[in-house]
């Protein structure tokens, strides 16, 4: 007897056509207790009338089926331009079976005797691959949250406030932010929103010049101030007049030339190294650090009227970490930019990559994550990114998680035992270490007997028990 889908539910709801009653009870019962509401039907014909009134994320059939086979029904159902998810299964699999399946339309194809534990996974993957697909689908050709800046989180919508306040603004900008959250993406931004926006933009990076020709970068220089000054050179702050001079890690920046650089925006003036007279300047300074300002100044390194001017008005921009729901739109995002910059396709994500991608912590922020994107969008193959594909730290990373997570509710077990002075016995801290792995692994129990160390027939005898 069927059941019909409501138009709306909080778990996906998926049909399972098999004329075999027991496998399709064994079947329902596997999936609903990993979460999913389940519809069953035991011939195609009764699967295609389920489908016309009710809201199905995903098909499993079986291919010998009284009637129109399995296969016939996912080929009509494609003809017709039905989307809906297809898992095959079959006691007669062949690597030519597969593949006609795949080639009519099938998400994935399985073999009897089933696997519940794989049938568990393939489902996960295909309604994840699909969801992320879909999420792909309905994101605009260029996801543009603030000048190309992606954040959707509460906090980046604050920055984005405070920054196009701000730009309109002709007073200098401190951005503070960790290595790799995109503080020159951010000066950019703020530019586009000033007044400034047709001037110019220069960004330069402190670190990068030898302190020797610091002062001449940024003032100039007149023909003779120095050995190897052979001719008239104009400096940064020449350069941007009427735009923005974006000064990145600010930080490393020499005292000396600290204090020339507050004169300059005290006085809106500057001297070129070797001249007699001083000369106006009308650009808008954006500075950037990684660093702690307040501590280099208690250390004397960075000057406190320099930075109580800049600090005024500051922006910092959240770690990566900080905003983990924006996560997944930037994997759309930089998937998307790096399949077009190397003329690839990606048409699914694997669900164990994806989940490494979405957990990592990125001390490096958003600039490791697209490495990690960049890397394994160049090794992808055949339309699929796999977890293979990743740089081995987030590989490693998930794993070492996951143990984490088991071992830390061993740990809490013991240290409640020592506090009460009621001690836990060896199976129910066993019992509280591998329940923590398997809702871990979100019940996946290959995965946590590897974690465990553990075959997975011994793992089941231990739930059993």
């Amino acid at each position: 007897m069927t059941r019909t889908a409501p138009a709306l539910s909080s778990s996906p709801w998926l049909l399972i056509i098999e004329d075999d009653p027991a496998i399709l009870e064994l079947l329902e019962e596997e999936l609903q207790d990993a979460g999913y509401a389940t519809l069953g039907a035991t011939s195609a014909e009764e699967a295609l009338a389920t489908l016309s009134h009710s809201e199905v994320a995903l098909v499993i059939s079986d291919v010998r089926l009284p009637g129109l086979s399995g296969m016939q029904l996912l080929e009509q159902l494609r003809d017709a331009g039905n989307t809906v998810g297809f898992i095959v299964i079959t006691a007669f699999g062949t690597i030519d079976q597969a593949v006609e399946a795949l080639k009519i339309g099938a998400d994935d194809f399985l073999t009897k005797p089933l696997d519940l534990e794989g049938v568990r996974e393939a489902v996960f993957r295909v309604l994840e691959n699909r969801r992320l697909v879909e999420h792909f689908r309905q994101q605009a050709p260029e996801v543009d949250d603030f000048h190309g800046i992606i954040g959707d989180s509460e906090p980046m919508r604050a920055l984005f406030r405070d920054a196009a306040r701000l730009a309109k603004s002709d007073a200098p900008i401190l951005i503070q932010g960790e290595s790799g959250t995109g503080k020159e993406l951010l000066a950019r931004a703020i530019h586009a929103e000033s007044p400034r926006a047709t001037g110019p933009f220069l960004a330069i990076n402190c670190a990068s010049i030898p302190a020797e020709l610091m002062e001449s970068e940024f003032f100039g220089h007149r023909k003779g101030a120095f050995t190897g000054a052979n001719e008239h050179r104009q400096g940064l702050f020449q350069a941007a007049q009427g735009g923005s001079l974006f000064l990145d890690e600010i930080g490393e920046m020499s005292l000396n030339l600290q204090a020339k650089l507050l004169r300059a925006l005290q006085e809106r003036t500057v001297k070129a190294v070797g001249a007699e007279q001083e000369e106006p300047v009308d650009v808008r300074i954006i500075a950037a650090t990684h660093r702690d300002l307040e501590r280099e100044i208690a250390s004397g390194h960075f000057r406190s009227d320099l930075f109580f001017r800049l600090e005024t008005f500051s922006l910092r921009i959240p770690p990566l970490r900080e905003r983990p729901g924006d996560i997944e739109r930037l994997l759309s995002a930089l998937i998307r930019k790096h399949t077009s910059e190397q003329g690839k396709r990606i048409e699914h994500v694997e669900p164990a990559a994806l989940q490494a991608l979405l957990d990592a912590p990125y001390p490096g922020n958003v600039r490791e994550l697209e490495n990690a994107i960049m890397r394994a969008v160049t090794l992808a193959e055949e339309g699929v990114l796999c977890h293979a594909d990743l740089p081995e730290r987030l590989r490693q990373q998930r794993d070492a998680q996951r143990h984490q997570a088991g071992t830390s509710e061993a740990a809490n077990a013991l240290a409640e035992g020592q506090a009460s002075g009621n001690w836990p016995s060896l199976e129910e801290v066993e019992k509280r270490y591998i329940e923590k792995v398997l809702d871990a692994t979100g019940g996946n129990k290959r995965r946590t007997a590897d974690i465990l160390g553990i075959a997975r027939r011994t793992l089941y005898r231990r739930l059993d028990e």
